[in-house]
């Protein structure tokens, strides 16, 4: 088996998608959650780390009915979670409640993700979803695409080869996809094991590994076949030059690069996406909470999750949006402190009762301030 990256290959599937629910059943679960950890009704100050996209409007009404306020912002495109806003935040209530998700769409019709139905489109069209992780996403994909195109397996009698376009072998590049060459072609006294040089490609004897791993049919006598989806993650890697920006306009895309070989190669490369931005930011954003002086003496429980966006049917308004909890962090304000892997949180949160006495009448609290007295500003 090829020995790039298995913790890689471990981090994307390490990933469950048997664990969702509808928002509908999360969030008073969460709610009574917090109430089963002493948080006050009436003084938790929920935030939400979501994308810009509409269809993250619906989790949002469902938080402030259950929670009885409008969620702090805490997010950035593609799910990104502003740190720097952790000060602001902790500064608007008594105890503390984050959540942090991706998100990625699904059409029911089609059972594919990666699209979403926009209703205030003329057409309804069916769009990417999320659109900003499918633009980043790109590039890595049309490289893909090059080499699953551009690389050949053929037969010579017993003899089994591997043809390579020049691209693909040029080392001065600062950019682009990078094959585990020495892990595909045979290697004799150090160097790739060559058996012919063409006008843009050359030919390699192929490695035992890589026969092993690849079927029979593949190697054809006298023919060349492209390797196309049977190009692995585990047979390449990629270098980009991306600004390391923390929570900038790259950000997105650093927590990509090096899990992006399963991406490109997943049947449903959104969804895996936003499977793995899910994982970083819970990563990186806990680490930032435990260090906040802001928070250090308050109740608080930061969850990350993926969000999946139904695309809405006939007479629907909203999306039936699921959503697949990954990990929690809960501090009780007293020192104590732990962490929920995706198992235990969803245990926590089945425990919970879905339903909440203190959600709020959202119509009803409308309608208060619609018919409440002027209150006339003087200047």
């Amino acid at each position: 088996m090829f020995s790039s990256s298995a913790n890689l290959q471990s981090i994307v599937s390490n990933f469950s998608l048997d664990h969702m629910m509808r928002y509908s059943l999360f969030v008073p679960r969460l709610y009574n959650l917090c109430r089963s950890l002493g948080f006050e009704a009436g003084n938790i100050m929920p935030s939400r780390a979501f994308c810009s996209d509409e269809n993250q409007g619906f989790p949002i009404i469902l938080i402030t009915k259950h929670f009885g306020a409008f969620p702090f912002n805490h997010g950035r495109v593609g799910g990104i979670v502003a740190t720097g806003r952790h000060g602001p935040h902790a500064d608007h209530g008594k105890d503390m409640v984050i959540i942090q998700a991706s998100h990625v769409g699904y059409d029911p019709e089609t059972k594919a993700f990666g699209s979403y139905c926009r209703l205030q489109t003329s057409d309804n069209k069916s769009t990417s979803t999320c659109g900003k992780i499918d633009i980043v996403i790109q590039w890595y994909q049309d490289e893909y695409r090059f080499a699953q195109s551009n690389i050949y397996l053929g037969r010579e009698g017993d003899l089994r080869t591997i043809t390579i376009d020049n691209q693909l072998l040029d080392k001065r590049r600062t950019q682009g996809l990078f094959l585990n060459l020495d892990q595909m072609v045979l290697m004799e006294d150090g160097n790739l094991k060559l058996h012919r040089t063409l006008s843009t490609s050359r030919v390699y004897i192929a490695s035992d590994e890589l026969c092993r791993m690849l079927p029979d049919e593949l190697w054809l006598v006298g023919e060349r076949v492209a390797i196309g989806s049977h190009l692995m993650p585990e047979m390449f890697s990629y270098r980009r030059q991306v600004s390391a920006d923390i929570e900038g306009q790259n950000h997105l895309e650093n927590n990509f690069i090096n899990p992006m070989p399963w991406i490109v190669t997943s049947p449903a490369p959104l969804l895996v996406a936003a499977q793995v931005n899910t994982q970083s930011e819970f990563d990186r954003v806990f680490r930032t909470i435990v260090k906040s002086p802001e928070y250090q003496d308050k109740k608080l429980l930061f969850i990350s999750c993926l969000n999946i966006d139904i695309s809405p049917q006939e007479g629907q308004v909203f999306p039936l949006t699921k959503c697949v909890p990954w990990a929690a962090y809960i501090q009780s304000g007293e020192g104590s402190s732990r962490t929920l892997e995706q198992p235990e949180i969803v245990k926590q949160l089945m425990q919970q009762s879905t339903e909440n006495p203190d959600q709020i009448d959202l119509e009803a609290a409308i309608q208060q301030m619609i018919g409440a007295r002027e209150v006339r500003i003087e200047t």
